[in-house]
């Protein structure tokens, strides 16, 4: 074992990829404390960090025949450590967002079916084809459709023709159909 203490990173290496278990040892022993209290400090947790070495030892194992560095074998430990504990970090993110919807579920006692979220998206589909139309036709069809106000009522008030209203409202249902279509499609599939 005192012969692999003298080894240089690279020398041991090309052991490890060798099968040679003893190198791995020692790169294991020289690198376990520092990459440990690295894995630790970031992440906060003992076992975790723990859990980072015993992955990425595992992992340089498993890999030695195909583990080609260009850089040294240092700066390759410490990176394969940050990119463990980015995963980890992300992880977390993921699971503290789903306890979150989680527990709103629990406290609203909310339960949508499949039904109601493909009504709520196709809701968002429609709103948001309705804010793309041209804007004076966006505002006659919003007055006609969520008002409910007349041809009439909607002529006097913009001060336009009873034509160019009922004109503005069929070519915004005209333009909504196509698009809607392929949305329909969409989400139906």
């Amino acid at each position: 074992m005192h012969y692999y203490q003298g080894c240089t990173d690279s020398a041991l290496l090309a052991l490890i990829a060798d099968d040679d278990q003893l190198a791995f040892a020692e790169v294991y022993r020289r690198y376990k404390g520092v990459l440990f209290l690295h894995a630790r400090r970031i992440l906060g947790n003992d076992e975790e960090g723990k859990d980072v070495l015993q992955e990425l030892f595992t992992t340089l194992w498993t890999r030695r025949d195909s583990i080609d560095l260009t850089t040294n074998l240092s700066a390759y430990l410490y990176a394969s450590v940050r990119n463990r504990v980015f995963d980890i970090i992300a992880h977390r993110k993921v699971e503290e967002k789903y306890m979150a919807s989680l527990a709103t579920f629990v406290e609203k006692g909310e339960y949508l079916t499949d039904q109601q979220l493909l009504e709520q998206e196709l809701k968002e589909v429609i709103e948001k084809e309705i804010a793309l139309l041209p804007p004076k036709m966006r505002e006659v069809f919003e007055l006609s459709r969520k008002q409910e106000l007349s041809y009439k009522e909607i002529a006097d008030q913009l001060h336009i023709s009873d034509k160019t209203v009922k004109k503005q409202v069929s070519n915004a249902l005209h333009i909504l159909r196509e698009k809607l279509d392929t949305a329909f499609t969409l989400l139906f599939l």
